[in-house]
């Protein structure tokens, strides 16, 4: 069976498709927490350099991830939304911008607590904590250009340029610690090697991973029909909607 994705394509009918999803999504984000924050906390092994202060990463990596990965999929649609005109576009765009700016707070916090024990000090210029710290700078900058703009389509087209602009800072972030001598320690996931940590830790890690994905869709979601709901208010289906 054969979906049509394209009938989706419009607000009008990925409102009522995006309210179905988000309890299934927020469903599936509490299951894969609780499990992530149960191997990460309680059965993975303690880690014969760091002790038991490396199990804040089960946060700040997954955190971490879902920061870079967000403004990058904001860039992908606000570029779908300049080549073919779709509003949804922009609408995913604007709904994912301040899931994305809180991962990336987040992993600012929890890499300030993980790096007072490792380094000494909450916080270093360092490449990689800079250009997440940019990161966040970015996602603030989206927003604001976003509410300094009372026109929608104007504030759509000002804020994709935006965000294909400020996703060149995305690459800088991963490649940092390859590119400059810092203080922040490689990948320990690669897509080339296999991983230099214990099953049981990868295990905790990538639980965490997809629980903060479902959360970003569940509450993204939720976003995105409000921005619907006023931006289509007055479309007649919306009042069908009530």
């Amino acid at each position: 069976m054969s979906i049509n994705w394209f009938k989706y394509a419009s607000p009008q009918t990925f409102y009522p498709l995006a309210g179905r999803l988000v309890p299934w999504m927020f469903a599936l984000f509490a299951i894969l927490l609780l499990l992530g924050l149960y191997i990460g906390f309680f059965v993975a092994p303690t880690d014969f350099q760091q002790g038991e202060a490396y199990r804040i990463i089960f946060v700040h990596v997954p955190a971490a991830w879902m920061s870079m990965l967000i403004f990058v999929v904001i860039a992908c649609w606000s570029a779908v939304g300049l080549a073919l005109n779709a509003r949804l576009s922009f609408m995913l765009s604007q709904a994912l911008a301040p899931t994305g700016a809180m991962f990336t707070f987040l992993s600012l916090v929890t890499g300030s607590m993980w790096g007072k024990p490792m380094w000494g000090a909450w916080w270093v210029w360092d490449a990689r904590l800079t250009s997440e710290l940019i990161l966040l700078f970015l996602y603030i900058g989206y927003m604001a250009l976003r509410a300094a703009i009372d026109d929608d389509r104007r504030a759509d087209r000002a804020c994709a340029l935006f965000s294909l602009v400020g996703v060149v800072n995305v690459p800088i972030i991963y490649f940092s610690v390859i590119w400059w001598n810092t203080l922040h320690q490689g990948a320990s996931i690669s897509l080339t090697n296999a991983p230099s940590m214990a099953k049981t830790m990868l295990l905790g890690m990538l639980l965490m991973a997809l629980s903060f994905w479902a959360y970003s869709i569940a509450v993204s979601f939720v976003r995105l029909r409000c921005i619907i709901r006023e931006r289509e208010r007055q479309q007649a289906w919306i009042s069908q909607m009530e």
